[in-house]
């Protein structure tokens, strides 16, 4: 017999993975893509630190990683996952694989909000005698910080959809309850519930995304 019933401990616990798995791997793509996005503008046509050569492989890498569907990247990531966290199951072996999937694309956003910044900021800031380091710290982040912000949102509302994919290969989650628990076993009070508390997370990071835009936009 089909159990079609709702258990509140286990989506608690999914609940739970989804939060750690969407947070955990923010953190860090963030950071990484952070990082990137200003080796990728500074060594660009014209930035601080132009080097053709060092953007050029940079920006390959980037794409390559963009381009590659996140269900591949979960299964080519497979021998590195099992040797940084020992298994290829649960939600903290999806959190090397949502890091690669995140980390370029917050990249690319972090250099499209840099190049939005005005050009003569810039030149009157190295025009006042401000060093590189000076100029990324205290006028590029700061200047393009609403659109940074904006970024990390979009960042985290596609984390939260490749936690769901990831649940459904034994990530658990909120995706693998979906899929294990409510499509394979036609339970749908678990596959709208888990659904529906997706879709509230999504609202969620939104509206707290646009309201510290809001709060910190100055134009």
């Amino acid at each position: 017999m089909i159990d079609t019933s709702l258990h509140l401990d286990q989506l608690l616990t999914a609940v739970e993975e989804t939060v750690f798995m969407t947070l955990v791997s923010l953190v860090f793509a963030v950071l990484f893509g952070l990082l990137i996005g200003i080796l990728l503008y500074c060594t660009g046509s014209g930035g601080l630190y132009e080097n053709r050569i060092v953007n050029r492989i940079v920006d390959v890498i980037v794409n390559v990683l963009r381009a590659i569907p996140f269900i591949i990247l979960l299964i080519i990531l497979i021998p590195l996952t099992k040797l940084l966290v020992g298994t290829m199951l649960g939600a903290k072996a999806a959190i090397p694989s949502l890091i690669f999937a995140a980390a370029p694309f917050y990249a690319r956003m972090v250099v499209i909000a840099f190049q939005d910044i005005d050009k003569g900021t810039l030149e009157a800031s190295k025009a006042m005698g401000a060093s590189s380091w000076q100029i990324i710290c205290k006028v590029l982040i700061p200047e393009a910080a609403p659109a940074l912000v904006s970024g990390v949102t979009v960042t985290a509302i596609s984390l939260i959809g490749y936690t769901a994919m990831a649940g459904a290969i034994g990530a658990g989650g909120l995706g693998n309850l979906a899929y294990l628990y409510g499509f394979a076993r036609r339970n749908n009070a678990v596959l709208l519930t888990s659904t529906a508390i997706i879709v509230l997370f999504v609202f969620a990071l939104q509206w707290a995304g646009d309201a510290i835009v809001k709060k910190i936009d100055k134009r």
